[in-house]
Formats: structure tokens, sequence, C-alpha cells
């Protein structure tokens, strides 16, 4: 019997191919460990590289609505986990690795997303000093946000309780590690300036791993934190490194408990600043009330009687005074009023006529000063200086 032979194309060698792993559970979802190299970022958004290790190699690709949620930049020669599906790209036969989600792998490469996430925010302004808020002197409400079961919460509680027990605490319980730590973080300081009610936030954890802050490393963290108009203290436990939310934050505090010594003053340090000020207020008016005693012995001694008579003819002097002056003024006054008559007398037009003259006015009224506005016959009135008479012209 002869073995039947079926003739097909290459698509359909791929496309069966493709069908028949599609069909494999453990390829649907799978992590792969390897290094990165031949790495391309396309300009749609789309990553292309290879992922490698001793023993082979395996073609990946990450899509850009994946590769936007990367919390680093990929680069040739990091070691990371990508998780996703294998499949065949039908076009070329070939299978490759279809990557939705990628972290480094290892505490090098997580220092490099750091460093990474660290520069873009810094080239952004998010670190720059001038964005660094004042802390408020005397705060009447404290936020704190953080893990109420770890020992960060009860070192605070207890050091404000001795430092400044008159402050007001309100608690955002959150996740400070793990998945979805950040986002509660994120959501606390948001919910604390929503309501308005704080005057001061404290954000932390005790310490722990790289892997254990990593919360207080992430993007949304630290966006929060830049966004807030309440000032922000992070308290992240731990003395030597930096986490960025310590770069964006208004004040960096080492550890939880010295965020609760720096967030307000001692009590005891008012009691004693006011000690020191009552006294220097109790020596200063002993000065002035010894001062004002010695100037009053100074002072000559008279009698009620005898100011009361100096201040009579200071009064008299002074009404006396008074006297002359309007009287000066009364003269001067007068003078220049008949200087003023004599001038008006002087232009008066009745003085003119009073000297020979006369006026001659036409039946409107209109004054005639030229023969030539005359006619036989004409009637006019000539103005003199005791009256007037109406004229004709012969």
């Amino acid at each position: 019997m002869e073995d039947k032979v079926y003739i097909v194309t290459v698509s359909q060698v791929n496309k069966y191919i493709k069908q028949m792993m599609d069909k494999v559970p453990v390829l649907a979802n799978l992590w792969v460990k390897g290094e990165i190299s031949n790495f391309k970022q396309h300009y749609s958004g789309h990553i292309y590289m290879t992922l490698k290790d001793e023993g082979g190699v395996l073609k990946s690709v990450m899509f850009k609505g994946s590769a936007s949620r990367l919390a680093f930049m990929p680069g040739n020669g990091m070691k990371v986990l990508a998780r996703g599906r294998v499949s065949v790209y039908e076009r070329d036969g070939a299978y490759q690795l279809y990557i939705e989600e990628m972290q480094p792998d290892g505490v090098g490469a997580l220092h490099i997303a750091l460093e990474q996430l660290k520069e873009r925010l810094s080239k952004e302004g998010l670190f720059d000093e001038h964005h660094k808020k004042a802390l408020p002197r005397y705060p009447e409400t404290i936020g704190i946000i953080t893990a109420t079961t770890g020992a960060a919460i009860r070192d605070m509680i207890h050091v404000l309780a001795r430092r400044y027990p008159c402050a007001k605490l309100l608690i955002y319980p959150s996740l400070v590690q793990g998945e979805g730590a950040a986002a509660q973080i994120a959501g606390g300081i948001e919910y604390f300036n929503k309501n308005k009610n704080a005057d001061v936030l404290i954000v932390g954890r005790g310490g722990g791993s790289i892997e254990d802050l990593w919360a207080f490393n992430e993007e949304v963290t630290a966006r929060a934190i830049f966004a807030s108009e309440i000032p922000v203290i992070s308290a992240v436990g731990h003395e030597t490194d930096f986490t960025v939310a310590d770069l964006v934050a208004d004040l960096r505090a080492p550890t939880p408990s010295a965020a609760a010594e720096l967030v307000a003053p001692s009590v005891y340090e008012i009691h004693e600043k006011f000690s020191v000020l009552k006294s220097r207020i109790v020596y200063c008016m002993g000065n002035k009330i010894k001062s004002f005693r010695q100037s009053l012995t100074r002072l000559p001694i008279r009698s009620p009687k005898g100011q009361i008579d100096d201040e009579r003819l200071r009064l008299d002097s002074m009404t006396r005074q008074l006297v002359r002056n309007l009287s000066l003024i009364r003269s001067g006054k007068a003078d220049r009023l008949g200087a003023l008559c004599g001038k008006l007398e002087a232009m008066s037009p009745l003085a003119v006529l009073k000297r020979g003259y006369g006026m001659a006015r036409d039946s409107e009224g209109r004054v005639i000063n030229s023969v030539m506005q005359l006619g036989s016959g004409d009637a006019f009135e000539l103005v003199l200086s005791d009256g007037s008479k109406n004229c004709r012209v012969l």
C-alpha cells in the first residue's frame, strides 16, 4: 500500500503549525528568562529583540500597548524575565515570544531600571529645589501613609505623642511593598489633597531590600508626591540609599522616627523658648520702668498754680499777637481794595464821557464808529455823560 502524498502551500504549513502551537496551554502564558540582544525600538512604539542564554536564542516582540507600561528602558545585555505567549508569525514561518510583561532579572537590573527612572524624572524637573514646599512650623493635623501593622507606625505615634501631643494624627492604611503598594500610596496622597484635611504628610515604612522598597521607586508614587499641594516628608527606613520618593519629597527623613522628629517641634522646646522670651520681657520692662523713674526725678518741682499762671501769661501774649496780625491784614486788604477801585474808575466808559466825549448808536443799539455807517436822514442816538438824545443826519 502506497503512502498518501499531501501537497500544500507554504502558507498552509505555517498556518497549521501556528494553530497547533496555539493549542498548547504551556505556550499560552509562560515566563522566559534570558539576556536581551538585537534590541530595536520601532517608531510605532513596538519593541523587537532576541532573548538568549548559553544554549539558544528566541525572537521576541513587545507591542506598543505593553511597552508603554514598562518601568524601565530595556537594552542590549540586560537580563530580564519576560511573560507572554509563544506563537508562529505566519508570514516568516518563524515562531517567537509575544511579550506582554517584562521586568529586570536580579538586583543589578533593578538598579539599572532605578537609575533610568531617576534620570528621566530629573530631566523633567521633579527633583528641583525650587519645587520644594516649606513645612508648617506648628501643624495642627499630620497625615501618615503607611502600613498599620509595622513597627514604623508605632514608632511615629510614640515619638509624636512624646514630642508634640497637641497634634491630630490621621492615618491612611496602605501596602508598602509588593504588587499594588505604589498605587495605594499614591491613592493616600490624593485622598489627603482632595479632602484638605492635613497640614503635612509623612509617607514611609521601615527598612528592607531594594525589592521591598520598590513601591517608593515607582513612577506613580513619585508623581503623586510631586503633584501634592500638601508638603510631603519621605520616611523610608534606609539611611544610605535614596529612593525616588526621597528625591521628589519636600523633605527626606532617614527613618520614620526621624520624620516624626522633623515634622513638628518638641513641646519642651516650645516651653523653654517661651520661658526665655518671658525672662527677656521682664528684664526689658524693668529697665524701662527704671529709666522712667530716673527721668521723673530729674524734672523740676513746680506747683500747679505756678504752671497755670505761666500758661495764662502765654495765652495773653498769643492773643495780643493775634490782634496785631488781624489789624495788619485788614489794613493791607483795605489799601489793595482802594487801588483796585481807582483802576476800575479809570477804565470805566462813563469816566471817558465825562471828559467831553460822546458815543453814537444806531436804531438797533450798535455803536457807530464811522461816518460811512450814516446816510442823510438816518436817525441815531447820541449818548453823553449825563444822558442821551435822539438825532438825525442833515
